[in-house]
């Protein structure tokens, strides 16, 4: 069966096109838009009009797509930014009527759900791994292994979240560096009750970028995660960190729309890194989108 999925994120909305079976799919096509749908207003639990317009603009473009490959099957979801924002019905229902799509609106934890299934696709959890996608509103953190029950959260530590709501300068400087860990940490929650793990799966978006940046090629194609040494992985965050947005501009392999808050997503992972002590990281090419296939 060919279908497609929409995944709205608050930075970027992403289309997969894929013909599925029971235990596999086929990539037709894989595209991503940078909408910023969360920017000028996720603090205030609002979607902004211009973010509106572009979130319009993008399903224009999508369904065009959809349509070329004869895909008639389309989920959508909305995430963070569209499940926090008060005004989210009013662009539900203009999707809805100009394009005929239902944007379903996942919690948090529906929303680590997917993203596990996307990555279960072909990652084994043979040692206990800690999954984590890094989002514009929120990040979702997934404990899995074979032999132990899955642990799940969302926590709203998003990088347009963050953005918007620190005002950092450029470079981070020390003491952004430390306001920043210090909300990481006091909005941990449940991922503080998570058991130990030592590998750490990024879930495709920044983290194909941190792998591009260090081997300084794209990211190589297939479904297999790929392993990113600890140091090349420690190196191309401090680089980030430490970087101007100058000098990102200028990176070949940071992709506009994670120009700007490219640091935040580093030293959120940095943190992540120390503080589950990790050893081992790969990242892996499936997310949400590739686990709502699944569904």
């Amino acid at each position: 069966m060919r279908k497609a999925v929409i995944d709205l994120g608050t930075n970027t909305f992403n289309l997969l096109i894929a013909d599925v079976s029971e235990n596999d799919f086929r990539v037709i096509h894989n595209s991503k838009e940078g909408v910023a749908l969360g920017m000028g207003g996720i603090n205030e639990r609002t979607i902004a009009p211009e973010a509106m317009q572009r979130a319009f603009t993008a399903f224009e473009h999508f369904v065009s797509i959809c349509e070329s490959y004869q895909a008639r099957h389309i989920q959508a979801f909305g995430t963070s930014a569209v499940r926090d924002a008060d005004n989210s019905d009013e662009l539900l229902a203009a999707v809805k009527e100009r394009f005929n799509i239902t944007i379903e609106v996942i919690d948090g934890l529906r929303e680590a759900e997917l993203i596990y299934n996307g990555v279960s696709w072909s990652y084994d959890f043979n040692e206990p791994s800690l999954i984590m996608d890094i989002g514009g509103g929120s990040t979702e953190f997934i404990r899995g292994h074979l032999k132990d029950p899955l642990q799940f959260c969302s926590l709203d530590i998003g990088v347009s979240r963050a953005a918007q709501l620190f005002d950092l300068s450029d470079p981070m400087s020390e003491e952004d560096q430390q306001k920043l860990l210090q909300w990481f940490e006091e909005s941990a929650g449940e991922l503080n009750q998570f058991d130990a793990c030592s590998v750490l799966v990024g879930a495709s978006g920044s983290f194909e970028t941190f792998y591009e940046m260090s081997h300084q090629a794209s990211f190589p194609a297939g479904s297999e995660p790929i392993r990113l040494e600890r140091k090349e992985l420690d190196e191309t965050l401090d680089w980030i960190i430490r970087s101007t947005f100058d000098e990102r501009e200028q990176h070949p392999y940071i992709i506009p729309i994670r120009r700007r808050m490219a640091p935040i997503a580093a030293l959120k992972t940095k943190w992540i890194v120390e503080k589950f002590a990790i050893k081992e990281v790969f990242i892996s090419p499936f997310s949400l989108k590739e686990g709502a296939l699944k569904s």
